[in-house]
């Protein structure tokens, strides 16, 4: 069983950076194939995927949030992070992290919301 859980700022101000954080339990962010992702929810609309980070490094990001997005992750702590810069209003949603496994298992965060106000 995986768990997944974020932790992070809930305010942050225009133009700052987010940086996010997700602590992973039950397996590793290296097992072969798992991929792990950050995906976020705006008020009022659908699901947004941002990016993901294999076990093997290789990051891949939404295409039109690129510029902006970085996701990183550090082995030694069983973690994957998530940078989002120059914030906007519209960025405020609530942030998932979420897994797929090697069989196909997907598992996801609790969530944390993201405020972007000055």
């Amino acid at each position: 069983q995986v768990r997944l859980l974020e932790s992070g700022p809930g305010l942050v101000k225009p133009a700052q950076t987010l940086s996010l954080t997700c602590t992973v339990s039950g397996d590793s962010i290296t097992s072969a194939f798992n991929a792990w992702s950050w995906i976020r929810q705006a008020p009022g609309k659908g699901l947004e995927w941002l990016g993901v980070i294999k076990y093997d490094g290789l990051t891949y990001y939404n295409q039109p949030l690129k510029s902006r997005t970085s996701i990183s992750r550090d082995t030694s702590k069983n973690i994957f992070s998530l940078q989002l810069n120059s914030l906007k209003p519209e960025d405020t949603a609530v942030y998932f992290c979420h897994a797929k496994t090697v069989v196909q298992n997907i598992y996801w965060g609790q969530g944390t919301q993201v405020t972007v106000s000055s």
